[in-house]
């Protein structure tokens, strides 16, 4: 009795539970592993098979070849600028300064087209909520008559009277919609010259348009006097900025991810001829303007990196992005967004950017300012020329 209740607790108990937590353990290794690793990759696997979109390889000669070396940069603008109407402007895209009133024109994500009166500190800046279009006012350019001319891919091509009157004037060229109507320009003569970034993708989908990387892009003009749309250059790989130069004879364009900014010949002997602005740039162009001063200002949306480099090479991995982009979220590749100035000719002059920077869509000289745009951040970032200006590359 005294033997059999010292061999109790010994004998039954103790050996046999931690064999079958060991069996347990064993056992769950190949459930853990088909959960975690095989049915994630086999749903990867057949909904790239499924997926319809079908990426295309880029012209091999814009990937060969490096980004141009601009000769000066300030390259940690952000963290000296200051910004113009925190929490008021949503996604401020393009930039339009009336020289009159001292008024810069943007238009913002919620549909309203905003009027801000900047002043010495960005604190007495004053922004009011002029027109809301309905739609997403992005392109912003001044007419002859102080009326404004927007490119809304909602809405299409519209006049906005000093009054406040919206008037569509096209939303259609050779019986096809605009989908994404992006940057606008008005000429001398009154001509207006604009883009549509996308004849198949609406502006929710650009990245998709982007990724697909293939030309649904159109340069187009509007007479007013006729009104007649006409579309002058098709194939554009995701047409963006539009301006007309000082001299009237050219409408330069940009093209974002071929990361090039082209020029139309508009009159003359050579009228319809296309020829290189500039290329190669050190990021992907949106919107570009002229100061009034000999140069342009070109907003890039994000600088190089590996990840953009790889996925344009391999049409591939852009499948992947779009597939994670539908389901999941695309990772966050966008940085070193800023602004480049080059002179007349397309020469690189300096290039302000940031680490912290993306999706600057567009930048504007005012006096020693440097105000740009963009379609992410809930404000204008304004930079001192004067008080924090480039170096030299190294």
């Amino acid at each position: 009795m005294e033997e059999s209740r010292k061999l109790n607790p010994a004998s039954a108990s103790r050996p046999k539970p931690s064999k079958v937590i060991v069996n347990k353990r064993k056992s769950s290794w190949p459930f853990n592993f088909l959960v975690t690793v095989l049915v994630p990759v086999v749903a990867a696997t057949v909904l790239y098979q499924l997926d319809s979109f079908d990426p295309a390889p880029l012209p091999p000669e814009e990937l060969t070849r490096h980004v141009i070396t601009v000769p000066t940069r300030n390259d940690h603008m952000l963290r000296v600028s200051e910004f113009v109407g925190v929490g008021n402007l949503i996604g401020p895209e393009d930039l339009a300064y009336d020289t009159k009133s001292g008024v810069i024109y943007t238009g913002c994500a919620d549909g309203w087209i905003n009027r801000v009166t900047v002043n010495d500190s960005v604190s007495d800046s004053v922004v009011e909520k002029w027109i809301n279009t309905g739609g997403r006012p992005l392109g912003i350019a001044i007419g002859h008559n102080n009326e404004l001319i927007v490119a809304d891919p909602e809405k299409g091509l519209l006049n906005v009277t000093a009054d406040g009157v919206v008037e569509l004037l096209t939303d259609e060229a050779d019986g096809q919609k605009f989908k994404t109507i992006d940057a606008v320009d008005v000429a001398h003569n009154g001509m207006i010259y604009f883009s549509d970034a996308s004849y198949k993708y609406s502006l929710s989908k650009f990245i998709w348009d982007i990724l697909e990387g293939k030309p649904h892009g159109r340069l187009m003009s509007y007479d007013p006097a006729t009104k007649t749309t006409k579309v002058l250059v098709r194939n554009l790989y995701f047409a963006n900025g539009v301006a007309v130069t000082p001299d009237q004879n050219y409408v330069i364009y940009c093209e974002t991810p071929v990361r090039r900014c082209r020029k139309y010949h508009i009159q003359g002997k050579e009228e319809g001829r296309v020829e290189n602005f500039i290329d190669y740039l050190p990021g992907m162009p949106d919107n570009i303007r002229y100061d009034g001063e000999g140069q342009y200002w070109i907003g890039l949306a994000t600088g190089p990196s590996l990840q953009w480099d790889l996925a344009f090479r391999y049409p591939f991995i852009r499948k992947v992005l779009l597939i994670m982009e539908k389901y999941i979220g695309r990772p966050q590749m966008e940085k070193n967004g800023g602004v480049m100035a080059v002179d007349m000719e397309g020469k690189p002059l300096a290039h302000y950017y940031d680490p912290g920077l993306a999706l600057v869509s567009s930048g504007m000289k005012i006096g020693n300012h440097l105000y740009c745009g963009s379609v992410f951040y809930p404000y204008i970032i304004r930079l001192d020329l004067n008080q924090y200006p480039f170096r030299a590359t190294t």
